[in-house]
């Protein structure tokens, strides 16, 4: 796509920005800049009688005494992982300015070189959960950077700091349980367990909960690493993304134009979404097949017609771009509730070609 390689023609740059300025959909409400969320009350108990009480819970739900003890003995709450989820400027580039930062020519030329050396690998857990190779690399190199980042903050005290702050603390505290649950089977040791500081943790930066659920031991060490092992990293992340409803041999979207003449009778032909956990999912319009878009006066960006028919997708409008989407874009923003996140997915894929 022109955007991609627009942005290969940049030299790489080593910062990774936090998040990007999505620009609403005509009509919605602008965006805010920075995101600024409320302080809420302070904790209602002492941190000391909050966590003897989380051990008892613990030792309840079946978790080892010993590991208990390793793991929550002498921790402190961690005030940057507080702050960090106060104040999560998450709008601060422009969808362009995104791309330009994140797929540079480096990093383009890396997540190439990566599809060739795991091509064998990459084959076979296609095949095994039909998810195409080119998103898995992507994913993967979006994630972690193919697993040179996978974070450093010990996961067991930010966790228990997001459980014991009053802002979202059921969220959190499952997730705590699930990471001493990890640790309780020895599926990594201690020391070891770091990753972001909300917990996302390993090479596809999975929260505890989604480990439990989705990570799968693809080289038969019976060990589910997803720390270190490359095949259980891309099959793992490969599963997930079937159970959310990946659809094998679809692409997730692509860029299109709407002539000025098109534009009003698009924007009163089709409404938004009303309705959805994820705000990303409600910028899209309700789905449409491709030829009602045709008749809408929807092209590709040259002006020439959409393929297709009776496919359906949704509009996105991402600052001056217009996108229709699929299901599998979906299913990106499931792994990742923002559109910089799928687009950069999306796009990094049609980059790296193949199946």
């Amino acid at each position: 796509m022109a955007l991609v390689a627009a942005a290969a023609g940049l030299l790489a740059q080593s910062a990774v920005p936090p998040g990007v300025r999505v620009a609403p959909p005509v009509g919605s409400a602008p965006a805010q800049d920075p995101v600024i969320v409320p302080k809420p009350d302070a904790p209602a108990v002492p941190f000391d009688e909050w966590l003897q009480a989380l051990r008892q819970d613990a030792l309840a739900r079946g978790i080892s005494q010993r590991t208990i003890d390793a793991a929550l003995t002498g921790i402190e709450p961690l005030p940057v992982v507080v702050d960090r989820d106060r104040t999560q400027a998450e709008q601060t580039l422009t969808f362009d300015q995104y791309l330009k930062r994140r797929l540079t020519a480096r990093f383009l030329a890396t997540a190439r070189a990566m599809a060739r050396t795991n091509a064998k690998l990459l084959r076979k857990v296609s095949a095994a959960y039909g998810v195409s190779s080119s998103t898995l690399v992507a994913i993967w190199g979006v994630e972690s950077n193919f697993g040179r980042f996978t974070g450093t903050w010990p996961t067991i005290q930010a966790l228990a700091t997001l459980a014991y702050d009053p802002h979202r603390p059921t969220l959190f505290r499952s997730e705590l349980f699930a990471a001493l649950q990890i640790l309780d089977r020895q599926e990594i040791d201690l020391e070891s367990l770091k990753g972001s500081w909300a917990g996302a943790m390993g090479q596809p930066q999975f929260m505890p909960t989604n480990y439990l659920r989705y990570a799968v031991d693809f080289d038969g060490d019976s060990r589910r690493d997803i720390w270190s092992s490359t095949p259980d990293v891309l099959a793992s992340m490969a599963n997930y993304l079937k159970d959310h409803g990946w659809v094998s041999g679809f692409r997730w979207g692509r860029e299109v134009a709407i002539p000025e003449a098109a534009a009003s009778k698009v924007a009163s032909a089709v409404p938004l979404r009303v309705t959805g956990a994820c705000q990303a999912i409600r910028q899209l319009t309700e789905p449409r097949a491709l030829g009602d878009w045709s008749a809408l006066g929807v092209t590709q960006p040259d002006g020439s017609p959409l393929p297709g028919k009776t496919l359906t997708a949704s509009l996105l409008r991402v600052d001056t771009h217009t996108f229709l989407v699929y299901r599998n874009y979906e299913v990106l923003l499931g792994y990742n509730c923002a559109h910089s996140y799928a687009l950069t997915v999306g796009m990094l894929a049609d980059s790296i070609g193949g199946n």
